[in-house]
């Protein structure tokens, strides 16, 4: 399997090219983030992937730091139209030094937990650097106890080089990776329903 970075260096192009598979999961999604966001907040998202997230809510916040570790992935949210001027996009993970503990009052990330083989590091990292009372909203896949299919099929394709390395979560799992780095939950949602793709909102406490 490749490293990460490789792997969606080399999956960016296609990755651009792929409509969104469940459009109104991902609206429910953009319009649920937004209403938890002011035009004061500076939010940094991780794991922004070509940047349509940042984009889409660009006019909902002050300002928006989009990062990913692929370097084609940001080339091409770089290049996309219409621009926002207020969202900057950089090649990066979430522990890079130039994000600064505290200097955030939302943090996002959309379709990325579970892709990680050490989640609560990531969600720890994200609790220092939100402000106090910041927030914390992401949404994740969890395919743990949904069925034979997913367990037989992903690690074939992870040998050849066709799929990330993707952690089986439940919901219980991963809602409490959540609070225990120092989060209280206030909405979740799954958008969509099957294979639930939760969606949390949580507060630093």
């Amino acid at each position: 399997m490749r490293n990460p970075e490789n792997f969606w260096d080399g999956a960016a192009k296609k990755y651009a090219r792929s409509p969104v598979k469940n459009q109104q999961a991902y609206s429910q999604t953009i319009e649920r983030c937004k209403a938890h966001l002011s035009l004061n907040d500076n939010v940094l998202e991780i794991g922004c992937g070509t940047g349509s997230t940042a984009l889409l809510l660009a006019d909902s916040v002050a300002r928006i730091t989009a990062s990913d570790i692929s370097g084609n992935m940001i080339e091409i949210a770089r290049a996309k139209e219409p621009r926002a001027e207020n969202v900057t996009f950089v090649k990066g993970t979430a522990f890079d030094d130039t994000f600064e503990a505290g200097s955030f009052s939302a943090v996002v990330t959309f379709n990325f937990l579970h892709l990680l083989k050490d989640i609560p590091a990531t969600v720890r990292r994200a609790n220092e650097l939100l402000k106090p009372g910041g927030l914390f909203i992401s949404k994740s896949t969890c395919l743990a106890g949904q069925g034979v299919f997913w367990p037989i099929l992903l690690p074939v394709m992870q040998m050849i080089g066709f799929a990330p390395y993707v952690k089986f979560l439940t919901i219980e799992e991963l809602e409490g990776m959540i609070t225990s780095a120092g989060f209280e939950i206030v909405e979740t949602g799954d958008y969509p329903a099957s294979p639930p793709n939760r969606f949390i909102v949580a507060r630093k406490t």
